[in-house]
Protein backbone atom coordinates (compact mmCIF):
# COMPACT_ATOMS: atom_id res chain seq x y z
CA UNK A 1 0.00 0.00 0.00
CA UNK A 2 1.45 3.49 -1.04
CA UNK A 3 0.41 6.14 0.63
CA UNK A 4 1.10 10.22 0.80
CA UNK A 5 0.27 12.92 2.94
CA UNK A 6 -0.48 16.65 2.24
CA UNK A 7 -1.46 19.79 4.55
CA UNK A 8 -4.89 20.52 4.38
CA UNK A 9 -6.90 23.17 6.09
CA UNK A 10 -4.90 21.97 9.26
CA UNK A 11 -5.14 18.35 8.82
CA UNK A 12 -3.20 15.55 7.46
CA UNK A 13 -4.61 14.21 3.92
CA UNK A 14 -3.99 10.66 3.72
CA UNK A 15 -4.29 8.86 -0.01
CA UNK A 16 -4.44 5.16 0.64
CA UNK A 17 -4.18 3.21 -3.12
CA UNK A 18 -5.76 -0.49 -2.89
CA UNK A 19 -7.43 -2.85 -5.12
CA UNK A 20 -7.51 0.41 -7.77
CA UNK A 21 -9.76 1.72 -5.08
CA UNK A 22 -8.97 5.65 -3.35
CA UNK A 23 -10.01 6.09 0.15
CA UNK A 24 -9.45 9.62 2.14
CA UNK A 25 -8.56 9.83 5.63
CA UNK A 26 -8.41 12.86 7.61
CA UNK A 27 -7.20 12.99 11.06
CA UNK A 28 -8.86 16.08 13.12
CA UNK A 29 -7.90 15.75 16.78
CA UNK A 30 -7.67 11.61 16.94
CA UNK A 31 -11.20 11.87 15.16
CA UNK A 32 -11.07 9.82 12.13
CA UNK A 33 -13.00 10.83 9.68
CA UNK A 34 -13.68 8.65 6.26
CA UNK A 35 -14.63 8.69 2.97
CA UNK A 36 -15.82 6.37 0.23
CA UNK A 37 -15.02 3.50 3.09
CA UNK A 38 -17.43 0.52 3.91
CA UNK A 39 -17.41 -1.21 6.97
CA UNK A 40 -19.53 -4.49 6.38
CA UNK A 41 -21.56 -5.55 9.79
CA UNK A 42 -22.97 -9.17 10.91
CA UNK A 43 -24.59 -9.06 14.11
CA UNK A 44 -25.07 -12.48 15.50
CA UNK A 45 -28.69 -13.19 16.97
CA UNK A 46 -27.86 -14.35 19.94
CA UNK A 47 -24.21 -13.98 22.30
CA UNK A 48 -23.36 -15.21 25.55
CA UNK A 49 -20.20 -13.43 27.22
CA UNK A 50 -18.51 -13.99 30.66
CA UNK A 51 -16.83 -10.16 30.94
CA UNK A 52 -18.56 -7.51 32.36
CA UNK A 53 -17.11 -5.35 29.28
CA UNK A 54 -18.94 -6.23 26.08
CA UNK A 55 -17.10 -5.17 22.65
CA UNK A 56 -18.42 -5.30 18.62
CA UNK A 57 -15.84 -8.16 18.32
CA UNK A 58 -17.89 -10.56 20.89
CA UNK A 59 -21.54 -9.60 19.46
CA UNK A 60 -20.50 -9.07 15.20
CA UNK A 61 -18.21 -10.48 12.49
CA UNK A 62 -16.69 -6.73 10.25
CA UNK A 63 -14.65 -6.80 7.25
CA UNK A 64 -13.03 -3.51 5.64
CA UNK A 65 -10.78 -3.23 3.28
CA UNK A 66 -8.48 -1.26 5.70
CA UNK A 67 -7.06 -3.31 8.69
CA UNK A 68 -6.33 -0.41 10.92
CA UNK A 69 -10.23 0.71 10.72
CA UNK A 70 -11.12 -2.98 11.03
CA UNK A 71 -8.75 -3.29 14.44
CA UNK A 72 -10.06 -0.12 15.64
CA UNK A 73 -13.91 -0.99 15.35
CA UNK A 74 -13.68 -4.66 16.73
CA UNK A 75 -12.51 -2.77 20.27
CA UNK A 76 -15.22 -0.53 20.19
CA UNK A 77 -17.55 -1.15 23.62
CA UNK A 78 -21.17 -1.95 23.15
CA UNK A 79 -22.12 -2.49 26.51
CA UNK A 80 -20.76 -3.01 30.10
CA UNK A 81 -22.97 -4.92 32.78
CA UNK A 82 -23.52 -4.22 36.12
CA UNK A 83 -22.99 -6.72 38.85
CA UNK A 84 -27.23 -6.97 39.35
CA UNK A 85 -27.77 -7.40 35.29
CA UNK A 86 -27.14 -10.40 33.71
CA UNK A 87 -29.31 -9.78 29.76
CA UNK A 88 -29.90 -7.21 27.31
CA UNK A 89 -31.16 -6.58 24.03
CA UNK A 90 -28.90 -4.17 21.50
CA UNK A 91 -30.27 -2.87 18.68
CA UNK A 92 -28.28 -3.05 15.35
CA UNK A 93 -28.52 0.84 15.04
CA UNK A 94 -26.75 1.57 18.31
CA UNK A 95 -24.06 -0.73 17.31
CA UNK A 96 -24.17 1.53 13.64
CA UNK A 97 -23.95 4.72 15.90
CA UNK A 98 -20.99 3.63 17.95
CA UNK A 99 -19.38 3.02 14.94
CA UNK A 100 -20.16 6.09 12.93
CA UNK A 101 -18.81 8.15 16.37
CA UNK A 102 -15.62 6.11 16.48
CA UNK A 103 -15.25 6.72 12.59
CA UNK A 104 -17.15 9.33 11.65
CA UNK A 105 -18.24 9.30 7.99
CA UNK A 106 -17.55 5.45 7.67
CA UNK A 107 -20.05 3.99 5.37
CA UNK A 108 -21.52 1.00 7.45
CA UNK A 109 -23.36 -2.03 5.52
CA UNK A 110 -25.74 -4.52 7.96
CA UNK A 111 -25.81 -7.91 6.79
CA UNK A 112 -26.71 -9.67 9.53
CA UNK A 113 -29.47 -9.61 12.78
CA UNK A 114 -31.23 -6.64 13.79
CA UNK A 115 -31.50 -7.08 17.01
CA UNK A 116 -28.96 -8.87 19.56
CA UNK A 117 -29.69 -10.55 22.68
CA UNK A 118 -26.79 -10.71 24.83
CA UNK A 119 -26.32 -12.37 28.03
CA UNK A 120 -23.77 -12.62 30.65
CA UNK A 121 -22.80 -16.33 32.03
CA UNK A 122 -20.47 -18.19 34.32
CA UNK A 123 -19.45 -21.41 33.67
CA UNK A 124 -18.54 -23.55 36.46
CA UNK A 125 -15.17 -26.22 34.86
CA UNK A 126 -16.16 -28.04 38.44
CA UNK A 127 -19.79 -29.00 38.04
CA UNK A 128 -20.10 -31.27 41.53
CA UNK A 129 -22.13 -34.10 42.48
CA UNK A 130 -25.77 -32.23 41.97
CA UNK A 131 -25.06 -32.13 38.37
CA UNK A 132 -24.30 -35.61 38.21
CA UNK A 133 -27.79 -36.76 39.96
CA UNK A 134 -29.48 -34.32 37.59
CA UNK A 135 -28.30 -35.97 34.19
CA UNK A 136 -29.14 -39.44 35.97
CA UNK A 137 -32.55 -38.46 36.60
CA UNK A 138 -33.09 -37.27 33.29
CA UNK A 139 -31.93 -40.22 31.56
CA UNK A 140 -34.10 -42.46 34.03
CA UNK A 141 -37.15 -40.30 33.30
CA UNK A 142 -36.47 -40.56 29.51
CA UNK A 143 -35.49 -44.08 29.67
CA UNK A 144 -38.94 -45.51 31.70
CA UNK A 145 -41.00 -42.87 29.51
CA UNK A 146 -40.21 -43.75 26.41
CA UNK A 147 -40.27 -47.94 27.60
CA UNK A 148 -44.33 -47.09 28.70
CA UNK A 149 -44.76 -45.47 25.76
CA UNK A 150 -43.94 -48.18 24.01
CA UNK A 151 -45.77 -50.75 25.71
CA UNK A 152 -48.63 -48.65 25.89
CA UNK A 153 -48.93 -48.48 21.85
CA UNK A 154 -48.34 -52.00 21.68
CA UNK A 155 -50.92 -52.77 23.91
CA UNK A 156 -53.64 -50.51 22.14
CA UNK A 157 -53.16 -52.08 19.00
CA UNK A 158 -52.75 -55.39 20.21
CA UNK A 159 -49.71 -56.01 18.27
CA UNK A 160 -49.40 -59.77 19.59
CA UNK A 161 -52.43 -60.48 18.26
CA UNK A 162 -51.92 -59.03 14.92
CA UNK A 163 -48.45 -60.78 14.96
CA UNK A 164 -50.33 -64.35 15.95
CA UNK A 165 -52.92 -63.99 13.17
CA UNK A 166 -50.16 -63.03 10.23
CA UNK A 167 -48.30 -65.93 11.88
CA UNK A 168 -51.44 -68.28 11.52
CA UNK A 169 -52.45 -67.24 7.80
CA UNK A 170 -48.87 -67.20 6.42
CA UNK A 171 -48.10 -70.57 8.34
CA UNK A 172 -51.67 -72.06 8.92
CA UNK A 173 -50.40 -73.27 12.74
CA UNK A 174 -50.64 -71.24 16.23
CA UNK A 175 -47.27 -69.76 16.96
CA UNK A 176 -45.98 -70.16 20.23
CA UNK A 177 -45.02 -68.07 23.34
CA UNK A 178 -42.34 -65.93 21.13
CA UNK A 179 -42.81 -66.30 17.47
CA UNK A 180 -40.05 -64.48 14.22
CA UNK A 181 -42.19 -61.62 14.08
CA UNK A 182 -41.58 -60.24 17.36
CA UNK A 183 -38.33 -61.08 17.83
CA UNK A 184 -37.98 -59.01 14.04
CA UNK A 185 -40.47 -56.54 15.17
CA UNK A 186 -37.89 -55.93 18.25
CA UNK A 187 -35.14 -55.51 16.41
CA UNK A 188 -36.50 -53.55 13.90
CA UNK A 189 -37.84 -51.10 16.47
CA UNK A 190 -34.69 -50.62 18.11
CA UNK A 191 -32.77 -50.06 15.20
CA UNK A 192 -35.04 -47.25 14.19
CA UNK A 193 -34.34 -45.10 17.11
CA UNK A 194 -30.80 -45.38 16.76
CA UNK A 195 -30.98 -44.88 12.81
CA UNK A 196 -33.57 -41.47 14.12
CA UNK A 197 -32.09 -39.92 16.73
CA UNK A 198 -28.42 -40.64 14.60
CA UNK A 199 -26.69 -41.78 17.77
CA UNK A 200 -24.95 -44.84 18.79
CA UNK A 201 -23.68 -43.93 22.33
CA UNK A 202 -21.43 -40.95 21.88
CA UNK A 203 -21.13 -40.85 18.11
CA UNK A 204 -23.18 -40.00 15.04
CA UNK A 205 -23.75 -41.90 12.21
CA UNK A 206 -24.00 -39.45 9.88
CA UNK A 207 -22.98 -35.71 10.32
CA UNK A 208 -26.51 -34.35 10.10
CA UNK A 209 -28.22 -32.44 12.89
CA UNK A 210 -30.43 -35.15 15.01
CA UNK A 211 -33.78 -34.14 15.41
CA UNK A 212 -33.59 -33.59 18.83
CA UNK A 213 -31.10 -30.85 17.65
CA UNK A 214 -33.42 -29.10 15.00
CA UNK A 215 -36.12 -29.05 17.73
CA UNK A 216 -33.86 -26.99 20.62
CA UNK A 217 -32.49 -24.58 18.21
CA UNK A 218 -36.27 -23.41 17.26
CA UNK A 219 -37.11 -23.59 20.88
CA UNK A 220 -34.03 -21.28 21.55
CA UNK A 221 -34.85 -19.03 18.62
CA UNK A 222 -38.51 -18.79 20.04
CA UNK A 223 -37.24 -17.94 22.87
CA UNK A 224 -34.88 -15.15 22.10
CA UNK A 225 -37.37 -13.33 19.80
CA UNK A 226 -39.46 -13.51 23.21
CA UNK A 227 -37.04 -12.07 24.52
CA UNK A 228 -36.42 -9.33 22.39
CA UNK A 229 -39.92 -8.64 21.79
CA UNK A 230 -40.44 -7.99 25.93
CA UNK A 231 -37.42 -5.70 25.89
CA UNK A 232 -39.03 -4.11 23.22
CA UNK A 233 -42.22 -3.51 24.61
CA UNK A 234 -40.45 -2.60 27.89
CA UNK A 235 -38.45 -0.20 26.48
CA UNK A 236 -35.56 -1.73 27.60
CA UNK A 237 -33.59 -2.02 24.70
CA UNK A 238 -30.59 -0.07 23.75
CA UNK A 239 -31.61 1.70 20.49
CA UNK A 240 -30.11 4.75 18.67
Amino acid sequence: MKQTASEFSGAVLYISKKNNKTYEKEFRKDKLILRDLVLYLKCKDDVEVKKQDVYLKDIATIECSDKTIYKRCREIQIHHFEKKDDRTVVSVLKVIQLICKECPGILVQSVGETDILIEKVQVKTNKGWKQWIKIGGVCLVSFFGTSLTIIAYNNDAGIVDIFDDIYYTVLGVRPGKVNILEITYSIGLAAGIILFFNHIGGRRITKDPTPIEVSMRKYERDVNQALIETADREGKEEDA
